[in-house]
């Protein structure tokens, strides 16, 4: 039986929580970690797995283990320890050590931020969770926080605890279901991940979804990022710039660009954001394109693929550089006046076992029923939108992207497999909405919501939807019944302009409805024409020989429905050549 620290037998509350620390299940290890004071002594417990021996820095003292445990306690003076003290230990392999306990220090995320969360309205929440470079009471080291409202015990793991997640136990805030933990010390750069512990007591290692930088593939670790803030911007005239013109009345012809395949160097590795930020801007820029648009960068497992299984929703991909090398890139083409887009996918994410699927052993992030919650053309997980703080990761993504990286808009992906419950599913594989109808309201409200933020925070940024019904209203503003879109790609025009092209020019005076029908509907909505990426992909071919004819005339061919193209109404997108 463990005792007290005064030699008396523990109370049943304090026995309770202590074995539920050992067994590493404790869902608050400040209540018996850290400093308690009691009339004018105190008492200090510190729980060190490994530790031969553990002592107070200020004062000496040494602390008692606890029975047979890693447990340990001192009790005496309160004048003789600080409300902010270090800890000595000496570990298994011999070896000592001297850091502030993690478990001296208040909560450091405010009641306020918690609420805004609570309620899907808080755009930064990026800047609360997650990890991040910190100061408490002048102590430097990093705040980790993470929203698992479901876990039974939540801890940090690293390169600095040997990724043994009984050494830093986090503790959840109130009814918020977010655990915050501040651990002096620690720098920009470690890896880590956090460890749950399921209410079924399954372990499972998950990455940060916060998280800002990531470890180059095929490790997954989050890494510690260093503060967006420390990057000198030197774009000041593009961004009033951006913020003065209107869109609608200028020129956009947008090149888009896959990174890892359009170039690499003379070993096959990929060119880096700052090499990119010269060759892929000057290239762009002799072509006279106005606009890049980059296929998603976001954080995602594979080289293989176009990067649209997302695991990191605030992470440029490690493949190319750091955050700061992409803020670079973003900067030299601002410089040279080109607007920089990028493809976005908030419609589903992979089921990767350290990303967001299953997340705290609940579907957080997904619906529970696979009728909603799962995308089986692609594999992939759905978004519950009608989960406030799901809804609220997806914002504040978006907005991550047009503040801290400047981006100057952003193309969402499959907006129809979002629109619809019974998008690509047969009638027994889907759940109507509350009106018995199969449009996804909760979907509608989330893009609402998005493109109402973005627009009035971000002036000058524009949002483009691939979205490829014809539901309506979908380049028209919230207030007047719209989504809210800048504008959508014409996916109509695009397939029948291709179709006709196919034809052998002898016969396409049968076929002169595929150019003209387009203009029927033309200024229905603010639209884009896309010649994207989509079209080359899984043995489409390329455009060159979607043409009908010989090589001449297959090059003559794609000049013609180039310039059909950038003389019929729509603003401009050519995938990469």
């Amino acid at each position: 039986m463990l005792h007290s620290e005064t030699g008396k037998p523990l109370s049943a509350e304090i026995s309770a929580g202590i074995q539920r620390l050992l067994e590493a299940r404790h869902h608050d290890p400040f209540t018996l970690l850290g400093k308690h004071s009691y009339a004018n002594e105190v008492l200090v417990r510190a729980f060190i797995p490994g530790a031969a021996w553990v002592r107070i820095a200020e004062n000496g003292a040494s602390l008692q283990r606890m029975g047979n445990t890693d447990l340990f306690a001192w009790h005496g003076p309160a004048s003789q320890v600080p409300d902010r003290y270090r800890l000595i230990w000496r570990d298994s392999d011999g070896a000592e050590h001297v850091a502030y306990d993690p478990y001296c220090f208040p909560p450091q995320i405010s009641e306020f931020d918690l609420h805004l969360f609570g309620e899907g309205r808080h755009w930064h929440i990026y800047r609360i969770l997650g990890a991040h470079k910190h100061q408490a009471d002048d102590i430097p080291g990093v705040r980790f926080a993470i929203w698992a409202p479901s876990a039974e015990r939540v801890s940090v793991v690293g390169d600095f605890n040997n990724w043994d997640g009984r050494c830093h136990p986090m503790r959840v805030l109130g009814g918020s279901g977010v655990w915050e933990l501040f651990i002096p010390g620690l720098g920009i750069g470690q890896p880590y991940k956090y460890e749950l512990r399921t209410r079924q007591g399954d372990l499972q290692l998950k990455t940060d979804p916060y998280g800002q930088q990531f470890e180059l593939r095929p490790a997954n670790a989050s890494r510690v990022p260093p503060p967006a803030m420390e990057y000198q911007w030197q774009d000041e005239v593009w961004m009033q710039q951006r913020h003065d013109s209107d869109w609608q009345h200028a020129p956009l012809s947008v090149y888009e660009v896959h990174l890892g395949s359009w170039k690499r160097d003379e070993f096959g590795n990929f060119l880096n954001y700052r090499q990119l930020a010269t060759e892929l801007v000057e290239y762009v820029r002799q072509a006279g394109f106005t606009h890049i648009e980059l296929l998603p960068i976001t954080e995602h497992p594979l080289d293989a693929s176009w990067g649209y299984q997302t695991t990191g929703y605030f992470a440029p991909t490690s493949r190319f550089g750091e955050p700061d090398d992409f803020r670079f890139f973003v900067e030299q083409c601002h410089q040279q006046q080109i607007g920089v887009l990028l493809d976005w996918a908030p419609a589903h994410f992979p089921k990767d076992a350290h990303g967001l699927a299953n997340f705290d052993g609940t579907a957080l992030y997904e619906h529970m029923d696979p009728r909603r919650g799962e995308h089986h053309d692609w594999g992939t997980l759905i978004y519950n939108y009608g989960r406030n703080e799901v809804r609220n990761f997806l914002i504040a993504s978006a907005v991550y992207w047009l503040e801290e990286f400047h981006i100057d808009g952003l193309r969402v992906d499959a907006v129809a497999s979002m629109l619809y419950h019974d998008y690509s599913r047969p009638p027994s594989e889907w759940i109507p909405n509350i009106y018995g109808g199969r449009e996804n309201l909760e979907a509608v409200t989330f893009l609402r919501e998005l493109n109402a933020i973005t627009h009035a925070e971000y002036p000058g940024t524009v949002m483009i939807a691939e979205e490829s019904t014809a539901w309506p209203g979908v380049s028209r503003p919230v207030d007047t019944g719209g989504l809210g879109f800048s504008m959508k790609w014409n996916m109509g025009w695009m397939h029948d302009s291709l179709r006709f092209m196919s034809h052998d020019p002898i016969h396409r005076k049968y076929h002169h409805n595929d150019l003209t029908f387009g203009l029927l509907y033309a200024f229905t909505e603010n639209f884009m024409l896309p010649f994207s990426h989509d079209e080359v992909v899984h043995g489409k071919q390329s455009m060159l020989y979607k043409q009908a004819g010989d090589d001449w005339q297959r090059f003559a061919n794609l000049r013609l429905l180039y310039t059909f193209m950038f003389t019929f109404p729509g603003k401009k997108l050519l995938f990469m050549g």
